[in-house]
């Protein structure tokens, strides 16, 4: 299972169902959205390798 969190920014950070937000200082700003069982593969392999998937939205806004 996995913590779906969202800043002011809309960015989505994602961590293993329990653990803290992995930045210092910053966890202020991250809100608790829901719990999801699954993720993308991608999102799995990201937080095995560092703790956590971060994405800013805007990563994805168009320019």
């Amino acid at each position: 299972m996995f913590d779906v969190y969202l800043n002011g920014k809309r960015d989505l950070l994602v961590v293993r169902n329990g653990l803290p937000v992995p930045f210092s200082g910053t966890s202020r700003g991250w809100l608790k959205k829901r719990k999801v069982v699954s993720v993308s593969e991608e999102i799995e392999l990201s937080v095995q390798r560092q703790g956590y998937y971060m994405r800013k939205l805007s990563d994805f806004k168009k320019r």
